[in-house]
């Protein structure tokens, strides 16, 4: 994944997976996150707790511009502070109720979420496009032997036996989620054979983790 000293972009979701007014868990290496659009398009990524008692909010819901815990509706503003608890109506909420939030960005079919402070933007991947993503109970290093090629700057895996797929994976605790892209003029066929392959990466990515253990 491209980085420097101050900090790295981590790819966490498809964009095609976050409709409007819907939240989704994701994780980093550093945080789970309850990761949500508003009814408007705008994406944000919050802390995966809510501060009055401790429900995930990736198991919340989403209306018009603010994430709602499931428990007691208490609600958040994509800046993080508290904007309505339903059992006080009335009450401005105290703006020292609020949830952590990172920075973000989403850009050619990905969501980004910040580690650190990065001092350029996440890599732009135009010529791309996502189609799926995974989960490998593997290491890295373990798929990039499975696809036969190392992990370029710009953060993907290029299979050696098919050149237009292209894996991005990111490191998250005990496994890795990989994102599955391929050329953007490829047709509908093209597509479903990438997927197949990424399948088969796992499959031999997660023996070689076995076989190492």
């Amino acid at each position: 994944m491209p980085s420097d000293t101050a900090g790295s972009w981590m790819p966490v979701a498809l964009s095609d997976d976050l409709p409007p007014a819907t939240v989704i868990p994701a994780s980093t290496p550093a945080w789970s996150i309850a990761l949500w659009r508003s009814q408007s398009g705008c994406v944000s990524a919050a802390s995966d707790r809510c501060p009055h008692r401790g429900m995930r909010l990736s198991q919340g819901f989403v209306r018009g511009e603010a994430l709602s815990c499931i428990y007691h509706g208490w609600s958040y503003s994509p800046a993080g502070e508290c904007v309505r608890i339903p059992a006080h109506p009335d009450l401005v909420p105290p703006e020292t109720i609020r949830v952590a939030v990172q920075r973000i960005e989403e850009s050619d079919g990905i969501v980004w979420v910040a580690i650190g402070e990065p001092a350029m933007p996440p890599p732009r991947l135009g010529h791309l496009s996502p189609i799926r993503s995974l989960t490998i109970n593997a290491e890295i290093e373990a798929i990039e032997a499975a696809a036969g090629g190392k992990a370029g700057a710009d953060g993907l895996i290029q299979l050696v036996d098919c050149p237009w797929v292209r894996l991005l994976p990111m490191a998250q605790i005990g496994c890795t989620l990989i994102h599955v892209l391929v050329e953007r003029d490829r047709n509908v066929a093209d597509r479903v054979t990438a997927s197949r392959i990424a399948e088969a990466v796992r499959r031999r990515a997660e023996t070689r983790q076995r076989d190492a253990a």
